[in-house]
């Protein structure tokens, strides 16, 4: 069933009652793929080829960034630029020659989910944006296959199974996408770097036992960690009501939609800003630290008001003026905007394009 060098490599896992050769067969059956090689793919890929896993397929359209690096851990700095699915599947290969791995270097759309999910047994949902999330539950629903998800913001992580065993889905969860705006992603609020590493073997332990059998998966049920205090919770849900879509759609959902006529350009900014204008910084205290809009472009003072605090001090934000918001990202910024205005609905009011990162790209 097994060649020697199969016996060597999985040998330490053979030797447990609960897998042995049955479970570790089972494993060599399995086609597993995984959504995104990311922060979480860079834990879930290496475990789950190591664990023998006999197909896996990889499914990412980005590319390795430097700032990728602290928490995707299967990548150097040799790779930077590379596509992440291409490049994890060498290293994979590298790790077990046992196994094969497919990789599909382009983006999971409506258009291609269902004909990649139909040659796989359990779909690993990896990915970091809420579009892909919705896309992974409804195609798995519509293909009738179990997703095994988890998602990390900051120092927190969850991890559940949806859509196994007629267990709820991800919808039964959450229902529908947020509002455009309203969830800031890593690149604005940052994330500690060994979280997506302990959500992701986490992923990968949830596969394994439902491909050998064994333990009891996270179905109906979300566990929660947070890594500052290790404390940890497993919330049990039930399966609602969720209509079969007959065909896949995109969810239309863009993290960094917004109108056009609620934000300015960093060129706009920096070259004509509004006289009757002011700036109102939305970040946090510690970012605030470093610098600020109006040092980096000589502008006028602005005015710090972190966007928890935005409406309880709405008496120190000047009258009759163009109120500028900005963040790091943008992302904070614009859910001010549609803030303020929600009180104050003639009120003139921009967000600052990309934020601070895109004003310093462009005076650099």
């Amino acid at each position: 069933m097994f060649s020697k060098g199969e016996q060597q490599h999985y040998h330490r896992q053979l030797i447990l009652d609960e897998i042995g050769e049955s479970g570790q067969a089972r494993l060599k059956d399995a086609k597993v793929l995984v959504i995104g090689a990311g922060g979480l793919g860079s834990a879930i890929l290496p475990y789950l080829a190591a664990a023998g896993v006999g197909h896996v397929g990889i499914i990412d359209h980005d590319t390795v960034a430097t700032s990728n690096l602290h928490r995707q851990v299967m990548f150097g700095m040799d790779d930077v630029g590379k596509n992440k699915a291409v490049t994890a599947a060498g290293k994979l290969s590298q790790l077990n020659p046992h196994i094969g791995i497919t990789s599909y270097p382009e983006a999971l759309t409506s258009g291609n989910a269902g004909m990649l999910f139909s040659g796989y047994d359990i779909i690993v949902d990896g990915s970091d944006n809420f579009p892909t999330r919705y896309l992974v539950n409804d195609a798995a629903v519509m293909c009738g296959k179990p997703v095994v998800f988890g998602s990390i913001f900051k120092f927190e992580g969850q991890v559940s199974v949806f859509n196994y065993m007629d267990g709820p889905t991800y919808r039964c969860l959450f229902p529908e996408p947020p509002l455009p705006g309203t969830s800031p992603n890593c690149s604005e609020i940052g994330v500690l770097g060994v979280l997506p590493g302990i959500i992701g073997t986490l992923q990968a332990n949830e596969v394994i036992k439902i491909i050998c059998g064994i333990g009891e998966v996270l179905r109906g049920k979300l566990f929660t960690i947070d890594c500052l205090s290790l404390q940890t919770q497993v919330l049990r849900f039930k399966k609602t009501v969720f209509e079969i879509p007959e065909t896949l759609q995109d969810t239309g959902y863009d993290c960094n939609f917004a109108p056009e006529d609620l934000e300015i350009t960093p060129e706009q900014l920096s070259k004509s800003l509004p006289e009757e204008s002011v700036l109102i910084d939305v970040r946090t205290h510690t970012e605030r630290e470093k610098y600020t809009i109006s040092s980096v472009i000589n502008g006028p003072d602005d005015i710090h008001i972190p966007l928890d605090e935005l409406m309880s001090r709405d008496q120190d934000i000047p009258e009759n003026k163009h109120l500028i918001f900005y963040c790091q990202s943008g992302i904070r910024s614009l859910q001010a905007v549609r803030t303020y205005l929600q009180k104050y609905p003639l009120a003139k009011v921009s967000s600052v394009k990309g934020g601070l990162n895109a004003v310093l790209n462009s005076v650099n």
